[in-house]
């Protein structure tokens, strides 16, 4: 029978994951744009695209490295969740 409980808990587990699968392409993100940032201080370049396209690529690839491990996560996530499914449902 689903309680309140029940959905906190999933509701928490779904929010972790979240946090857990995107904090890698964040960091990447972060990283690159704040390493260019100090390369634009150091240098006095203002490009707005010298900032984007290193971010963008850095992110694809990223993405390209970590996405079988997130899709992994998430798909272990719904599989856990579905296969608990009777469980929630009241009967």
């Amino acid at each position: 029978m689903m309680t309140v409980d029940t959905v906190v808990e999933i509701a928490n587990n779904a929010l972790y994951l979240i946090i857990k699968v995107s904090l890698p392409v964040l960091l990447v993100s972060l990283i690159v744009g704040l390493v260019i940032s100090i390369f634009q201080t150091v240098t006095s370049i203002q490009e707005q695209t010298l900032t984007f396209v290193p971010k963008i690529i850095c992110v694809f690839l990223s993405l390209m490295l970590f996405g079988h491990w997130m899709l992994n996560s998430m798909v272990e996530f719904m599989v856990e969740l579905f296969s608990n499914f009777a469980l929630y449902v009241n009967g």
